[in-house]
């Protein structure tokens, strides 16, 4: 396979290149950090591409240099993210709170945007995945910024969906659970005077605990780009509690419904009469 991974250089978007590798992938890698040490692991099979995500003109031309070199892609999977500002929405410095977007939003939008040509290309049906995060599907406190982006990201997955219908393409978000990273990291750091106590104490345990759910994370990726999960498309998955490994069953059944999807709840999806 030949795939893009965007955030490849930290976190889930590492794992999720070096387990590609692993497996004899092709892996084009963007991020902002150096990955040299990876490239030196597996100089035939792992480019990397020094990109921000935030920049369409970076984006682009790492787009370019890979079309440069292969003839498609199979899949793009995009893990660029930042938490980014922290704290009680009405605190926050509006630039910081903007750039959080703009790299988590904007990030994954551009990356789409940029691999399209390549992944219309693709030999078999065309897999993209984006990562949807904490906030998502529920008000985070304190989390604003990143939580309205990740809720944009799985908007977005659904329109392109919508879009796409009748293209060998699916695009699909993934919620990969509690995985300690960085992010983990940072919350522990701004304390929960800043996070909050729920959120500060989620991360000590995390850290306390020596991991997450990075194997079924990695796991439910691995499905959605995988030829099991064809015709799978437009859904928000949860790697840690969601049936995945046995959706292919109910494929015709899940494409005829709103399941796993971002919803609005009116009064009688609760048993409630709100009418006068």
């Amino acid at each position: 396979m030949h795939l893009v991974i965007t955030g490849s250089s930290t976190g889930i978007g590492r794992a999720l290149a070096e387990h590609r590798l692993a497996g004899g992938d092709q892996v084009w890698g963007l991020a902002r950090s150096d990955q040299a040490e990876l490239a030196a692991r597996y100089p035939d099979r792992f480019h990397a591409a020094r990109c921000d995500v935030a920049r369409w003109d970076e984006v682009s031309a790492a787009a370019a240099a890979a079309a440069a070199a292969w003839p498609g892609i199979d899949a793009l999977v995009t893990c660029a993210a930042v938490q980014g500002t922290i704290g009680p929405a009405m605190t926050l410095d509006p630039a910081g709170w903007s750039a959080t977007v703009r790299t988590d939003l904007d990030g994954t939008f551009y990356a789409i945007r940029a691999f399209h040509e390549l992944l219309a290309r693709a030999p078999r049906r065309a897999k993209v995945v984006c990562l949807g995060g904490g906030g998502g599907t529920k008000a985070r406190a304190n989390f604003s910024a990143y939580a309205a982006a990740k809720t944009g990201v799985i908007r977005l997955v659904e329109t392109l969906a919508e879009e796409w219908r009748g293209a060998l393409r699916d695009i699909n978000a993934v919620a990969p659970g509690a995985v300690n990273t960085r992010m983990t990291a940072e919350v522990l750091r701004v304390g929960a005077a800043t996070a909050g106590a729920d959120e500060y104490q989620a991360a000590r345990r995390l850290t306390e605990s020596g991991g997450g759910a990075m194997a079924q994370a990695l796991g439910l990726i691995d499905w959605l780009l995988s030829p099991a999960s064809d015709g799978v498309t437009g859904r928000l998955l949860s790697a840690p509690w969601d049936p995945w490994p046995t959706l292919e069953r109910h494929r015709d059944e899940l494409a005829a419904t709103d399941v796993y999807t971002l919803r609005r709840i009116v009064p009688a999806d609760r048993g409630r009469n709100f009418q006068p």
